[in-house]
């Protein structure tokens, strides 16, 4: 490579007579592998700007240090997570507790433990103590940490069958659904390594505010002129966060929901279905509390501009123009219930008796269904499906029309060299993790799978075949879906689609329902969550076997110790899950596992036929499926027309059809909030204070989920388990009590005007 003209970009000539490689100076062959690697840096402008391009290959990474850090931050992180995840305000605390909680005890580790070798000169020879703690360590660490971050999706499968339904499932078929359906994605993740890692476009902004934390936390840095370092800038922004969230958390819990209408208009049913954040439109609401913005869209610091401006217009769309619509024409009878709501309701407005079209041995008593009546659902939970329908096929036509080609030329290209950036070239030098290896997994798991749901089967109730269609649908989906979430760090779900092929293939089953839902849709999302760490130990250059050792081993312990805390739980606490029967002032009311028992009884017990089929009232909202197809392509004939308007290509509908995908459980003040937090940090600092954004974005997300997650785990400890509460008006979440009542004409609802 002649790189004369780069040099003279840089004022630097080449000395007389020096031509060749071998006689160049030691100095100038460094400036010039400086320059060619600037050139090679990401062309993702938030990549460039965050990720180091340099590697240090002599660090040790298997250590004894990673792997008890790394497995105690695991079993930690699962245990909190599934403990706090039936409370009411659910509380997710994310790999980046562990990821700054680990530090000290890392350093630490370097102090104290020996430096003894063992085994000297054999291949197995290790020793306790390689030297400082390094960051190679500290990312492998955070690796097992994400294992138990967020939850096992599987778990709602226990939770509904023994609290909603109250019926029997084994602790061993629990333990086998919850293991294969977490490690069936990693089969995916294997195959789709080459289209959704190595490509430079294929940026996972969520990795960066990782990227950015781990910088902080290792790298020394001279403090700016009249300002901080990263460290400095983390600790501070840390101290505020855990100092800040005793107040939404125990002093003013009002601050996670200011409806301000509710205030002014306390006795009017309609302000506050309008201004409700909780349990209307969510119209001024706003939430003071990082809680409420980033617990369900993650944190608005980490979205691209383009991609929250997309969930912004279609957040917009669902919930301000069509929702009010068909409520107030009464589509669907919709006045009859709440404008918002997640309950089944019957035709008179009440809440429906879901146990008593349940025959005895699990399936729909069809002549008991016929007595209760049809089963309704308020208008928004309703269009909240069609939503979903609309999502899937705009994702397929989207990736199809805007990336079919780039998919195409690395398929092609596959076995080829190829142009790369600086860290796929940097990762070349690392031994890869074979396919063959993600495919064994693959097949062990799908064969342990079909074993149980047919010896299983009074249990499970889906049948093989099942089982091969789940994972048909799961690996069709994991390339469109996982193009969306590493370009704009927000995922698509599949659970309404599986939801709704086994729920006309095999109607009147609600655990097969949910068992097809689970291994169609989480082993997709796991295998999104296995590239997403891989992006990561791609951007930290961790050599992919010991990445791939690191996140079976972590997801078999998140997988044990999820399933034990559910299960203690479920047989410890009185009632759980079960509102009608809890004290009110009980914080296990489980509302994301409500939502999956709703969809079980719509989708399994009922069936879509009888709901979205010629059998139901709601028949028209197949036509999502139609329009979700079309918009892209408007967007991409737009686009053709004018090429030369950029601001065109950035409309990604699938993310923009799918923005209230998380709704409900997610209410309208998480999205307000996530919106207004997002356009400040996107948009404005990213514009016009580029220097502090780069500096200090992605630190500031770290150190608002770490103090939170701190001061929620404390205020837990030391007054959650003593039940000592504060009880005055700042203690009601939202002040909005009307907001669920109907505005049809005699309707009645205890607690609710009657309207004549």
């Amino acid at each position: 490579m002649d790189t004369t003209p780069l040099l003279r970009r840089k004022n630097i000539t080449r000395p007389s007579g020096i031509t060749s490689e071998a006689t160049r100076s030691e100095g100038e062959e460094e400036l010039e592998n400086e320059i060619e690697a600037e050139l090679e840096n990401s062309p993702v402008e938030q990549v460039a700007l965050t990720v180091p391009v340099t590697d240090d290959p002599t660090l040790p990474v298997t250590t004894f240090r990673m792997w008890f850090l790394g497995a105690l931050s695991c079993v930690v992180l699962s245990f909190l997570n599934q403990f706090f995840w039936y409370r009411t305000e659910p509380l997710s605390i994310s790999a980046v507790s562990a990821q700054i909680a680990v530090v000290p005890l890392g350093h630490l580790m370097a102090r104290t433990l020996p430096d003894r070798v063992f085994f000297k000169g054999r291949p197995w020879e290790f020793t306790l103590n390689p030297g400082p703690f390094n960051i190679k360590e500290h990312v492998l660490i955070t690796i097992f940490a994400n294992c138990g971050a967020g939850t096992v999706y599987a778990i709602h499968i226990v939770t509904v069958i023994k609290a909603f339904y109250q019926k029997h499932i084994g602790f061993f078929v629990s333990f086998v659904v919850v293991l294969t359906t977490q490690i069936l994605g990693f089969g995916w993740a294997g195959i789709f390594r080459r289209y959704l890692v190595e490509p430079a476009s294929m940026w996972w902004p969520a990795n960066l505010v990782q990227v950015s934390l781990f910088r902080a936390l290792h790298e020394k840095e001279k403090r700016p002129r009249g300002s901080l370092s990263r460290n400095q800038f983390f600790l501070v922004a840390f101290i505020c966060s855990f100092a800040y969230y005793v107040v939404p958390g125990y002093l003013f819990p009002m601050v996670t929901s200011l409806s301000w209408l509710c205030w002014i208009f306390p006795k009017s049913v309609l302000y506050q279905q309008l201004g409700s954040g909780l349990y209307g439109l969510g119209i001024g609401a706003i939430g003071i509390d990082w809680s409420t913005i980033s617990s369900y869209l993650g944190s608005p610091l980490a979205s691209p501009w383009f991609a929250t401006a997309n969930i912004a217009a279609g957040f917009v769309l669902v919930m301000y123009i069509v929702t009010p619509l068909a409520y107030w024409l009464n589509l669907y009878k919709a006045k009859t219930f709440p404008i918002f709501s997640d309950d089944l309701f019957t035709a008179s407005g009440q809440e429906y008796n879901i146990s008593s079209i349940i025959t005895s041995d699990f399936k729909l008593d069809l002549a008991a269904y016929e007595r209760e009546g049809p089963l309704y659902l308020s208008t928004f939970f309703a269009f909240t499906y069609g939503v979903g329908f609309a999502s899937l096929t705009a994702t397929v036509v989207h990736v199809s029309l805007f990336h079919g080609r780039e998919i195409w030329e690395l398929s092609k290209s596959a076995f080829q060299e190829k142009k790369i950036d600086i860290h796929t070239r940097l990762m070349r030098k690392y031994k890869q993790a074979p396919e063959w290896w993600f495919m064994i997994i693959l097949l062990i798991n799908v064969g342990v799978t079909i074993f149980a749901c047919e010896y299983y089967n009074d249990q499970l109730q889906l049948p093989w075949w099942g089982v091969l269609l789940a994972c048909t649908l799961a690996i069709f989906f994991t390339l469109p879906i996982g193009i969306i979430t590493a370009t704009t760090n927000q995922t698509p779900g599949l659970n309404i689609i599986t939801e709704y092929i086994i729920g006309y293939l095999y109607p009147g089953y609600p655990v097969a329902n949910m068992c097809f839902k689970v291994y169609g849709y989480i082993s997709m999302t796991q295998a999104i969550t296995f590239l997403q760490d891989f992006k990561l130990g791609h951007y930290m250059k961790i050599p992919p076997v010991t990445m791939f050792m690191a996140q079976i081993v972590g997801t078999l312990i998140s997988g044990i110790v999820y399933l034990g805390t559910a299960w203690w739980l479920l047989d410890s606490i009185t009632d759980i899950c079960n509102t009608s029967l809890l004290p009110s002032s009980s914080p296990w009311t489980c509302p994301s596992d409500r939502v999956f028992y709703d969809a079980s009884v719509i989708w399994g017990l009922i069936g879509p036929r009888r709901i979205f089929g010629d059998l139901g009232i709601y028949e028209a909202i197949n036509w999502f499926f139609l329009a979700g197809a079309i918009a892209p392509l408007l967007v991409w004939c737009a686009h053709k027309a004018y090429p030369d308007k950029e601001w065109i290509r950035l409309i990604n509908m699938p993310v923009l059809i799918g923005a209230t995908g998380m709704m409900p459980p997610a209410t309208a003040v998480n999205y307000t909030s996530w919106i207004i937090v997002g356009f400040i940090f996107g948009f404005l600092v990213y514009r016009y204070r580029r220097d502090w954004w780069q500096r200090n974005n992605y630190v500031l997300s770290g150190a608002l989920d770490a103090g939170l997650a701190f001061m929620g785990v404390l205020l837990y400890l030391c007054l959650g388990l003593e039940d000592i509460s504060l009880n005055w008006w700042g203690s009601d979440l939202d002040g909005c009590s009307l907001a669920t009542c109907p505005t049809a004409k005699g309707v009645y609802v205890e607690g609710c005007p009657v309207f004549k």
